[in-house]
């Protein structure tokens, strides 16, 4: 995957414009719910949000989802697939804030502020759920248990940008790059994105350097002591080896073991 040439702004593409699709999963069937990572929803909940889903949206890898910048009427549940939010710089240099997967909610702060200050990319085929911005509304005016999912999942997003501002401030590269891939990795197991094996992180070097705002060079040089200590593979992407060894080499102590909110 290509960094945008620079000064280029991102597009929309025609496949994330148009794909929107029937009901494949009511909310009733959805797949994620009986992971274990996720609370459980009453049953007026349930009811509401199924009402408040309009359909699914499907995307092509590497498709801008969202744009920042742009207003957009729809907030969007990952169903499946990877993702991650960026801002660009004028001159078309790209800092990754943050990766995107199945259970999270992406289009919030469009919502909230009125105009997104990020734009959000496909690392992979995803399935998006589809949910109107003005249902917000009504969702915070009837169901005060919805409406405190949604400070969680906003209050997380800032937990885990501190950590990443920790990586970028203070960690070593070699911190950085373990820390960011145990992270990804420890969320991905939790949303069953591994399937009870290795986890595989589909990544270029270049995402990992935009992420931790390192040059391609050094970061190539940093993900090879990595690969000799036995931590990661990496083959066209990063297989991860040893999820424990890669939390000792940054210090890091884990996710903490609570459930979380889908919408």
């Amino acid at each position: 995957m290509r960094c945008p040439e620079r000064g280029s702004q991102p597009k929309v593409s025609s496949q994330s414009s148009r794909a929107f699709l029937t009901r494949q999963y009511p909310c009733e069937e959805c797949p994620l719910r009986p992971l274990s990572v996720f609370r459980n929803f009453e049953a007026e909940e349930l009811k509401f949000v199924a009402a408040m889903k309009k359909g699914e949206l499907a995307v092509e890898r590497g498709a801008t989802v969202l744009v920042e910048g742009s207003r957009n009427a729809h907030l969007y549940t990952v169903l499946m697939g990877w993702g991650f939010r960026y801002k660009l710089l004028p001159d078309g240099r790209r800092q990754i804030l943050n990766y995107i997967m199945p259970g999270d909610l992406v289009g919030l702060q469009g919502s909230l502020m009125g105009e997104l200050q990020h734009s959000v990319e496909a690392l992979s085929p995803m399935l998006l759920c589809i949910f109107e911005r003005g249902d917000l509304h009504e969702l915070y005016r009837c169901h005060p248990g919805l409406a405190y999912d949604i400070t969680w999942i906003a209050a997380r997003e800032e937990q885990m940008l501190d950590e990443n501002l920790l990586s970028v401030g203070r960690r070593t590269a070699l911190e950085r790059a373990a820390y960011l891939i145990a992270f990804i990795c420890e969320r991905a197991k939790g949303v069953g994105l591994s399937g009870g094996q290795p986890v595989e992180v589909p990544v270029t070097q270049q995402h990992i350097a935009d992420t931790l705002g390192l040059s391609l060079v050094h970061t190539n040089k940093t993900l090879r002591k990595l690969v000799s200590r036995k931590l990661i593979a990496w083959n066209g992407g990063c297989t991860v080896l040893d999820a424990e060894g890669l939390k000792k080499v940054a210090r890091w102590e884990g996710l903490p073991d609570h459930c979380r909110p889908l919408v």
